[in-house]
């Protein structure tokens, strides 16, 4: 059976309903069976929405119970992929009487109230739905197997951050190459390091390319000539985008802001590049190449 403490980094590989039909699976549970905790959903989404819909209940005249806001509460306080996303409120009222006295104190009236969960939830919600893509779910698995537990903590960091914070996702997705890069080039040499500190993104990425047979020059057929082409235009555009729009420099007054889309972007396409490089260079490894 599949302890509560880990059903927020389970992945799901089946494609789920939309949030509207889940939640009424969610009352129904809550509502129909005598022990609260014992009728959550496991669905990562659905507890994420159990516990909505109890704040909901508690701040609109109604009640969430005490164990069921304990339990959730814990759950995602403890996942640091999705702690960051949690409301601060629920982060810092440890019971449903404390987060009755902020709600009340915020705002006067239900529709308000209403209007504040929803929006409060929405990052967490995203993210959980992201996460069970399987394209997602595929890079964070391999990404979090392979020997650095650095690289599978940076996409996990890239991921969580794409929903609030799109500009920092985009600084992550830089940092997780470049991770990768320095680390299978730190595997296939017993000496002195292959990169210099302060070496760039697109310089790392030549490196681990020629050493692991990834060179556009290295190939004659056209075909894979323009796909590893292709792949050096996307991590030079990760460089580049996170130079200009990340959140490591200073801005002046009129800061062009990264849309949250683009940081989807920018994370996948940054995942599926390191995911390409960690399993070449494992192939390689394997096969004495």
């Amino acid at each position: 059976m599949t302890s509560r403490a880990s059903t927020f980094a389970d992945s799901r590989d089946e494609v789920q309903p939309p949030v509207g039909n889940r939640i009424m699976v969610v009352e129904r549970a809550m509502f129909d069976l005598p022990d609260p905790v014992e009728a959550l959903p496991s669905d990562p989404v659905e507890r994420v929405l159990a516990l909505r819909l109890g704040l909901v209940s508690q701040a609109t005249g109604g009640t969430i119970d005490h164990n069921v806001y304990r339990v959730l509460r814990a759950e995602l306080m403890q996942n640091p992929s999705l702690s960051d996303l949690l409301p601060r409120f629920v982060r810092t009222c440890q019971s449903p009487d404390d987060f009755w006295q902020f709600i009340k104190a915020e705002y006067s009236s239900y529709a308000e109230r209403r209007t504040f969960l929803r929006e409060q939830f929405a990052p967490l919600l995203e993210r959980l739905e992201m996460r069970g893509s399987p394209t997602a779910d595929l890079i964070s698995d391999r990404l979090n197997s392979h020997d650095a537990a650095e690289v599978g903590r940076v996409w996990e960091k890239a991921l969580s951050r794409c929903a609030g914070d799109a500009e920092g996702a985009v600084t992550s997705a830089r940092t997780l190459l470049e991770s990768v890069c320095m680390h299978i080039l730190d595997e296939f040499t017993d000496d002195d390091p292959l990169y210099r500190a302060g070496d760039d993104l697109p310089k790392l990425y030549r490196l681990t390319a020629e050493k692991l047979n990834l060179a556009p020059s290295q190939h004659t057929e056209q075909v894979f000539k323009q796909l590893l082409g292709g792949c050096v235009t996307v991590v030079e555009g990760i460089g580049a985008i996170r130079n200009r729009l990340g959140d490591a420099h200073g801005k002046g007054k009129r800061p062009v802001r990264i849309a949250e889309r683009h940081a989807h972007l920018v994370v996948n396409l940054a995942g599926s590049m390191a995911l390409y490089l960690v399993e070449t260079a494992a192939h390689r490894l394997d096969s004495g190449g």
